[in-house]
């Protein structure tokens, strides 16, 4: 299976089938995607993070789900006659169907008595991410609804408790978003409203503040870790002072993106109970502006939440700022980040200093070579 945006080299599309062969009862067998080099300010940043957090989050969650792992709907090899006979997922009671069926169909192929795993290794499988912020948004709601969606499957008889778990997992993504906000709103009321004196308290609290920020970052730290301590590895990446500057770029991306998608959430969620609903169609994935305009429209909710929390802290308790920023700094920056993110010569800078840089560029291998890919093409004008 392969998406319009992905790609996979025929290497590894053969070894994946005769891993198949070999083992009968494997009905899908998921390559670990990683992203394709970009010319895109915003897809560089991420692709970037996402390479430091997969590489070792699916290396763990390879072993401990074992024969329960994931499918992401692409790169992936599906035997097809336990896949037709088992796999099928019926329309809803509204006539609707599910939009994120891969994990689904996976959950069921291992119902059936049949093996799901992943192939954690880098380096054969990527796909295209989107450009922008907003696209990137408008992406992650289709998932949010297609999550929403898996709740009847979690009582199905007949599932493993590690295909139950990842059910639930999958929905509490979203779910999790709520509380985040609620954090941020009735914790800044709270402080508000109770005053300067003991705003956080210095062991709970604290301890709990860093073992959350351990939580994030831990997967990225384990790769940080890793390529830094290979030298190889290291010089994939375009060395070690670019590797360390492509981190710090990317952990503050990061933790403004993760608020601003939180919100996102929120209302997107609040929305379905409402009756919206959003379908799947076409996804923007060439480099584009994103006009101020555009991001205004969409992002000013985000905006003013953001702005709100930090502004009410600042005429009552100041100091309790530089906490809430984990949280609201990101809504009240949305729409510039939105904006700068997008704008090619962004990219370009990017490219040129080598920040978000991947080894596929720095060392292409002949098949994405074969694609001139903008990103790599510039790679090579940097190197020369």
């Amino acid at each position: 299976m392969l998406d319009a945006d992905s790609f996979q080299t025929a290497d590894s599309i053969l070894r994946m089938v005769r891993i198949m062969q070999v083992e009968p009862r494997l009905g899908i067998l998921q390559s670990l995607v990683v992203g394709m080099p970009s010319t895109s300010a915003f897809a560089r940043v991420f692709q970037f993070g996402m390479r430091l957090g997969m590489r070792s989050y699916t290396l763990g969650s390879a072993w401990w789900q074992g024969d329960c792992g994931p499918y992401w709907g692409h790169n992936a090899v599906i035997r097809l006659a336990p896949f037709i006979a088992h796999c099928y997922i019926p329309p809803r009671p509204d006539g609707t169907h599910i939009l994120s069926h891969d994990q689904i169909e996976a959950v069921l192929m291992r119902r059936a008595g049949y093996e799901v795993r992943v192939l954690p290794e880098e380096g054969a499988s990527w796909e295209e991410n989107p450009p922008t912020l907003l696209e990137f948004i408008r992406r992650d709601l289709r998932w949010a609804q297609g999550n929403m969606q898996y709740w009847p499957y979690l009582v199905m008889p007949g599932l493993k408790p590690v295909s139950r778990y990842q059910i639930a997992f999958a929905m509490l993504m979203f779910l999790g978003s709520p509380a985040w906000m609620g954090l941020l709103v009735l914790g800044t009321l709270a402080v508000a409203i109770q005053g300067p004196a003991n705003f956080i308290r210095p062991d709970a609290a604290m301890g709990l503040f860093v073992i959350t920020l351990l939580m994030w970052f831990a997967p990225k730290i384990a790769t940080v870790i890793d390529v830094l301590s290979r030298p190889q590895l290291r010089r994939a990446f375009g060395g070690a002072a670019r590797f360390i500057a492509s981190t710090i770029a990317e952990t503050i991306f990061f933790l403004l993106l993760s608020p601003i998608m939180w919100v996102g959430h929120t209302m997107f969620l609040a929305g379905l109970v409402l009756g919206r609903k959003i379908g799947w169609g076409g996804q923007a994935r060439d480099d584009h502006a994103v006009p101020w305009s555009d991001a205004a429209r969409q992002l000013w909710p985000h905006t003013l939440l953001g702005w709100s929390c930090i502004l009410v802290l600042a005429f009552t308790v100041p100091a309790a700022i530089p906490y809430a920023l984990f949280i609201a700094g990101g809504p009240a920056l949305s729409i510039p980040l939105a904006v700068i993110t997008s704008w090619p010569a962004v990219g370009r800078m990017l490219m040129r200093a080598g920040i978000g840089a991947l080894p596929e560029e720095n060392a292409p291998p002949a098949a994405l070579r074969r694609l001139a890919l903008p990103a790599i093409e510039a790679a090579a004008l940097r190197a020369d």
